[in-house]
């Protein structure tokens, strides 16, 4: 199995990001909120930083899967060009 655990990684901070780059944004006008932390919208914030984050986990994965997969495309070529120019042996 050749699963690139950046994938369910990436899968997980998007989500994660998602989900809390949406509550930061509907709560933006609620200042008592985000009085502890100074008036700064904290929960979109690091919900843009999780989602980037995320995405770029996801894309690093998928790259290398792809690039993995052109590998064993040409390991077969190569090996069956190979047994193509294989004779049989007389005896």
């Amino acid at each position: 199995m050749n699963l690139d655990l950046r994938i369910p990684m990436g899968l997980m901070f998007t989500l994660t990001g998602t989900i809390l780059t949406a509550f930061g944004l509907a709560t933006r006008e609620n200042t008592a909120l985000y009085v502890k932390s100074l008036g700064i919208d904290a929960n979109l914030w690091w919900g843009m930083v999780l989602l980037v984050f995320g995405i770029a986990m996801l894309v690093l994965g998928r790259r290398n899967q792809m690039r993995m997969l052109r590998q064993e495309g040409q390991e077969s070529a190569v090996e069956d060009q190979g047994s193509e120019n294989r004779r049989p042996r007389s005896h």
